[in-house]
């Protein structure tokens, strides 16, 4: 015999408003940028026996209190522990250059000061999306812009991040037509959101940039290997 009927209504879940209040919990809400040198661990399955290192650019604290690691990526500014790719690299964990030491959780010092941060830089929410906070880039990262397939794709030194109030990370990108003072500095009016002019971006260390400037033929193979099956981009 099966088990007796309860006699209580049935509770629906609207599984879509449960996956959209997990993930508003995953939402960025401060920054904080990393000084000391400390770099992401990560590996690749085509070199098992071999470990990288890419210096990690800011530490983000996340609604639901946690903070992570904070590296720009392929497409974005990703959170290190989330790197779970056999082709483009899987996180192992963070590293101390100085000593040497790999763990596995981000430093306790960068929890105190992001919850100490927000604490004081405390924001009301509101249902218009507006800028929390900008960061400077510290690592020389570039942004490869592109628009439409045909289209000549642009190489840009990322200036600085965007952190809004919906959780959302912006790379600030330069029209140089419009700059009017050197060096350019966060604040600038010929400053913009990558996104907000370019239909793809990709994020590149500064080495790597300098090599697709300089037309290196392995580094130029590479990139159209990553790049035009996923865009179509000629």
């Amino acid at each position: 015999m099966g088990a007796p009927l309860s006699t209580r209504s049935a509770q629906v879940i609207d599984l879509e408003t449960v996956r959209q209040r997990q993930q508003a919990r995953k939402c960025l809400v401060r920054l904080a940028p990393e000084l000391d040198g400390l770099e992401m661990v990560y590996q690749l399955a085509a070199s098992p026996d071999t470990y990288y290192g890419l210096p990690i650019l800011a530490w983000g604290l996340r609604e639901d209190g946690s903070v992570v690691g904070l590296v720009p990526w392929m497409e974005s500014l990703a959170a290190c522990h989330e790197l779970d790719s056999h082709e483009s690299g899987f996180f192992v964990g963070y590293r101390d250059p100085e000593t040497d030491e790999i763990f596995d959780t981000p430093p306790d010092h960068k929890y105190d000061e992001l919850h100490a941060s927000a604490s004081y830089f405390e924001y009301e929410a509101s249902s218009d999306v507006t800028l929390i906070q900008q960061l400077p880039d510290t690592l020389g990262t570039h942004a490869l812009c592109m628009n439409h397939p045909n289209a000549p794709w642009h190489m840009k030194q990322v200036y600085g991040w965007r952190l809004y109030s919906d959780g959302s990370i912006e790379a600030m990108v330069a029209d140089e037509q419009k700059a009017s003072m050197t060096p350019i500095l966060l604040g600038d009016k010929c400053l913009y959101d990558a996104h907000s002019r370019h239909q793809t971006v990709y994020f590149f260390q500064r080495h790597i940039a300098n090599r697709i400037l300089e037309e290196d033929p392995a580094t130029l193979e590479a990139l159209a290997l990553m790049v035009v099956p996923s865009g179509d981009y000629a």
